[in-house]
């Protein structure tokens, strides 16, 4: 019976909601500029209300709201201009309830018309600030969906932001060349009819948020009433300190080899800045003040020493978003991940003559030719398919295991260091590898990787072999990575043939595996380096 009587109850509140949407707009702003002034002078009294069936929790959330948002002249602006809000109001004695823009409703206590205030995206995981390129529109011009507004600079590329709403841009708060924004600061300002445009010229996000410190300073004086209180209080700390303190304050700690030194040369003690332990004087100290009252004359001499450090001639470089990032991600992997190192040499001779009939195809067909390095980046991604611990990442709790072998290829560009990633590299032939490559490259030297070009990669191939011809190196790991792949250049060796005294040369290419020590033992560091050893002197494996 008790279920029974809930439910006509409820079904007697719902009379009401046909009249919802009878009520004008006007008299609901009416009505919540006023409920807001009243809710914050009587404390949120007007929640205590009931009418046909109103519900007092979802009133009082509206008057929370609007006494701590809306009538502190604009101070919360910044924070809720995307949200949301519904609000329950009772209007003509039935529940009036309307979704309600924040910004919209913040419009209309700053005299402001309806406007959309749009901030510094998040365009990748680990990015936390990025830099205003160039803007593709200007003040005043109509904006629709899906037109790019600007060009952004992540932390590891130039993206392009487009817009998602119709309307004005009716100004630009941070332009051309604006660097290091934080993610959600304010960069422009949208609105929805032409004729408002003029009316941001002046706008300001500080300006309207300055009414955030005029509401913390009326509010600051009110301690002011409990000072006699306090001072009682205060006035006693000094009675008490005094005894404790000021014994402390003259005695002064010194080893005593060291008060004996200062006896015998009548050094005044006290006037000795100790620097053992907890600032005890000890006898280094006393030697020093010894010498440098004997040089007082001489001590001008190391300002000539500094004046010839200071006409060095230098130059200051500014870092770049992708320079930042990858100092404190490498940072990061080196101070936190236990790296080891296995290096291995392999025989590319079979390599080589497989990549000469391959270039040889390629060309007749007017493909890509194959480079070395491609031929690595399938023999990686084919050993990682043999040993999957190695297509791995430490978690917290966990080790993940990766069932796409995604590789990552170390590109060098004037801006900085980018890693492109190959997806699903065991499963793609060497042309689709080799065009792949060259095609993220080149978008890697023009700075317009987006973040689907170099996100979701499980490992990583850095080669400083075939263009700069380094014999062998060890690279640090990109996180969450556990492991990558220093690649070094070929060289010709003289090795033992099949018959007694007889010799032959040979090409050898030196690999360092550097492996992530939670993740990656040493054997399996070592059976991966194995496999990988025998992809590359039998490529015809690969195939297979």
């Amino acid at each position: 019976m008790a279920y029974a009587s809930r439910i006509i109850n409820h079904s007697k509140k719902l009379r009401h909601v046909p009249n919802l949407m009878r009520h004008d707009h006007a008299a609901l702003v009416r009505w919540f500029s006023h409920g807001a002034q009243s809710s914050v002078c009587k404390r949120q009294d007007v929640t205590k209300t009931r009418s046909l069936g109103y519900i007092p929790a979802e009133r009082e959330r509206v008057s929370k709201f609007a006494a701590g948002n809306l009538v502190s002249s604009g101070s919360s602006k910044n924070s809720c201009s995307r949200t949301t809000i519904r609000s329950g109001i009772p209007m003509g004695g039935v529940l009036y309830s309307r979704e309600l823009s924040c910004a919209n409703v913040l419009s209309l206590f700053s005299g402001l018309p309806t406007h959309q205030e749009i901030g510094m995206p998040s365009l990748s995981p680990t990015m936390t600030e990025g830099n205003i390129a160039r803007w593709l529109k200007k003040e005043g011009d109509k904006v629709n969906p899906g037109e790019v507004l600007c060009e952004v600079e992540t932390d590891k590329a130039t993206v392009e932001m487009e817009c998602m709403e119709e309307g004005y841009l009716a100004k630009i708060i941070k332009g051309d060349g604006s660097k290091e924004i934080k993610v959600g600061e304010i960069i422009a300002i949208t609105v929805e009819e032409e004729e408002d445009i003029a009316k941001f010229k002046d706008y300001s996000p500080s300006a309207s948020a300055s009414g955030a410190p005029a509401a913390k300073e009326s509010v600051a004086p009110s301690p002011s009433k409990q000072e006699p209180d306090e001072k009682p209080i205060s006035s006693l700390e000094p009675k008490t300190s005094k005894p404790i303190s000021s014994p402390s304050e003259d005695r002064v700690f010194a080893s005593p080899l060291a008060r004996k030194m200062a006896e015998d040369h009548k050094v005044p003690i006290s006037s000795i800045k100790g620097t053992g332990p907890d600032g005890h004087i000890v006898k280094a100290d006393i030697e020093d003040y010894l010498a440098s009252r004997g040089k007082e004359v001489s001590a001008p001499t190391p300002k000539t020493k500094d004046a010839k450090l200071a006409t060095l001639d230098y130059v200051d470089i500014p870092h770049s978003q992708i320079r930042k990032i990858t100092a404190s991600r490498l940072l990061f992997s080196k101070q936190t991940i236990p790296h080891y190192y296995l290096t291995v040499d392999t025989c590319v001779d079979k390599l080589m003559d497989l990549r000469s009939q391959l270039n040889s195809l390629q060309e007749a067909s007017g493909g890509k030719r194959i480079s070395v390095n491609d031929l690595v980046i399938k023999a990686a991604a084919q050993a990682l398919r043999k040993v999957p611990q190695c297509n791995s990442s430490w978690m917290d709790d966990y080790i993940r295991q990766y069932n796409n072998v995604n590789i990552n290829v170390a590109v060098q560009t004037e801006n900085g260091l980018y890693v492109p990633v190959i997806r699903d590299a065991d499963k793609k032939g060497l042309s689709s590898i080799a065009e792949e490559v060259k095609h993220l490259a080149q978008k890697a030297k023009d700075n317009s990787l987006k973040p689907e070009d170099y996100e979701g990669g499980t490992f990583t191939v850095s080669n400083l072999g075939g263009p700069f011809g380094i014999k062998q190196f060890c690279a640090i790991i990109n996180p969450p990575q556990s492991g990558i792949l220093a690649v070094g250049s070929a060289e010709k060796r003289v090795i033992p043939d099949s018959g007694p005294e007889q010799f032959k040369f040979a090409s050898f290419m030196s690999v360092t595996l550097s492996c992530d020590h939670r993740v990656i033992d040493g054997a399996i560091g070592a059976e991966w380096l194995k496999a990988f050893k025998g992809y590359i002197e039998n490529p015809e494996s690969m195939l297979l």
